[in-house]
């Protein structure tokens, strides 16, 4: 539907795809004698993985998709005479390629070197034109190639054109576990050797790759990822490649510190001090919850809490992020704060919370809306140095008559 100089123009109901209710630019017909756009009906087939017809549910018994000419001829058409109301031509859609084209290609660059990068850049073309496509790729057994061109051409262009592609495709867990069994931890290694000395775009696609892989990999090998994965990632995360590739950073370093190892190879790679310096600049409510949690994963061993407490803003930062992001990252924040208290409090780390206001915050905490179980820590925290903070001035006296449990403060 469009509207021009207040004249509202209906477009044919027959001219709309059924899955998406827009005008289809390419549409194609199903076993079912169904017509939908071809980009709405290829992401239900292949994207969702269904085998139900949308509108009939009957079940589809192949995937088989024709292109209705005459209906698209017919939507150009009309477009055209309605163009004065802001309607374009729909182009003619180029043909999808099949299984035949992958495999000459494939044959291309196996058995002509000389060919590998030409033969790769049409692989990408192919794998960012349609979903249908990307399906065919992977049947065509282009997968297991490109990881070959990954393992073995590290830094080259030939394995940044790989990557691109392995991005573009959409893999299932079944896939990914194949890849990690059928290299054991190589494939990633590979791209630890990507991170270091690849591009930014391929750093970039190396690390969500990494994060995929390690997802569906055996706990035995979570617990022995390499220190030299930290130290890329602390690379990549001070680089600022893109939000996209700091999120899938942040959930990856999330992953892997679950494993206690690993926690002690994340303080040593310098990951806090990057941490906390992320955690000053960023607004995004995401990204600051995912900080959180890997900080508090790092200071649950001593290492990770010896750097946070170094670093001049690290309590402060997180203090202040409590009440201002998400009940998540205050309970986190409050986590931290209460793991460095009870196991890493020197006297100038007690004495630096009250004057860069983390004190202040957890008297702030107890008469605010959070859940019982945070209170009962910011109550157990404030109760730990009390001998040291009984005459701070952050703790007002209506607090400790509202709370008579915290009289001890004043009392101890």
């Amino acid at each position: 539907m469009s509207l021009n100089m207040g004249v509202e123009i209906e477009v044919p109901s027959h001219f709309l795809c059924p899955i998406s209710m827009q005008l289809m630019r390419d549409p194609v017909t199903i076993s079912t004698g169904i017509t939908y756009d071809r980009v709405s009906i290829e992401r239900w087939l292949f994207t969702c993985l269904s085998r139900i017809c949308p509108m009939t549910k009957q079940p589809l018994y192949d995937t088989d998709l024709t292109p209705n000419h005459t209906l698209r001829r017919l939507i150009q058409s009309w477009c055209i005479m309605n163009s004065h109301h802001g309607f374009d031509r729909i182009p003619t859609p180029k043909k999808p390629v099949d299984k035949s084209q992958i495999l000459k290609l494939l044959q291309d660059a196996k058995k002509h070197p000389q060919n590998q990068i030409k033969c790769l850049r049409r692989m990408r073309s192919i794998a960012q034109s349609s979903d249908r496509n990307k399906t065919c790729m992977e049947d065509s057994g282009a997968v297991e190639f490109l990881t070959t061109v990954v393992l073995n051409e590290d830094g080259s262009d030939a394995c940044n054109e790989a990557l691109i592609v392995l991005h573009h495709l959409k893999f299932t867990d079944l896939q990914m576990r194949k890849l990690v069994k059928d290299n054991e931890l190589g494939f990633v290694d590979a791209l630890l050797r990507v991170m270091r000395c690849g591009s930014i775009q391929s750093r970039s696609h190396a690390i969500m790759l990494i994060r995929s892989l390690l997802e569906v990999a055996d706990p035995v090998h979570m617990a022995a990822i390499k220190p030299d994965l930290f130290q890329e990632t602390v690379r990549v995360l001070k680089d600022g490649i893109s939000p996209q590739t700091t999120k899938a950073s942040l959930e990856l370093v999330v992953d892997i510190l679950r494993w206690g190892r690993n926690r002690i190879k994340a303080a040593e790679s310098g990951m806090v001090s990057v941490l906390v310096e992320l955690l000053i600049d960023t607004c995004d409510r995401r990204g600051c919850e995912l900080m959180l949690v890997a900080l508090e994963q790092i200071c649950r061993c001593a290492e990770g809490r010896a750097k946070l407490v170094e670093h001049a803003a690290g309590l402060a930062t997180v203090s202040k992020k409590i009440l201002r992001v998400s009940h998540m990252a205050s309970d986190k924040a409050v986590r931290i704060v209460c793991l460095v208290c009870r196991f890493s409090a020197s006297c100038r780390v007690v004495q630096e919370m009250v004057e860069v206001g983390v004190v202040s915050k957890l008297c702030l905490m107890i008469q605010v809306d959070c859940s019982e179980r945070t209170k009962e820590r910011v109550k157990q925290i404030l109760g730990l140095h009390s001998r040291v903070w009984k005459g701070a001035s952050c703790i007002p006296a209506h607090l400790l008559s509202s709370y008579p449990s915290l009289q001890d403060i004043k009392d101890h």
